[in-house]
């Protein structure tokens, strides 16, 4: 497993910006890669979007595309959710997730592949 320290996250209106951070205190395979989940309060738990740290290939989920980049720097070995055009609807405990990347990245929102999550940081966007 892979400690996954969260940071960033807060209070902002509707169309406001936030960025998140994931520091990861090491790889553990090749085919690694890093995303984001997130749970509003009585729902389920979904992908948002996840990047191979290999090749930085990305793959987001349709309700975030176009407003939430996902980035990673693999130096620092830190990953980062550029969150934009923020909804009320967007407002949930964001969860920062690792391990060996799915066979196909478009399943990533199974989260079978998840070994390592991070403690959460809660997002939350006021109308």
């Amino acid at each position: 497993q892979v400690l996954l320290v969260e940071s960033g996250g807060g209070s902002v209106q509707a169309g406001g910006s936030l960025r998140l951070s994931c520091a990861a205190s090491r790889y553990t395979y090749s085919s690694f890669c890093m995303a984001y989940f997130r749970q509003a309060p009585g729902k389920e738990r979904e992908g948002v979007a996840v990047i191979y740290t290999r090749g930085s290939s990305t793959y987001y989920d349709d309700s975030v595309k176009g407003r939430f980049t996902i980035s990673i720097d693999n130096a620092k070995k830190t990953l980062y959710l550029q969150m934009n055009s923020l909804k009320p609807e967007d407002t949930a405990m964001y969860y920062c997730a690792a391990g060996l990347c799915p066979p196909y990245i478009r399943d990533y929102a199974n989260s079978r592949w998840v070994d390592s999550w991070g403690q959460g940081t809660q997002v939350t966007v006021s109308s």
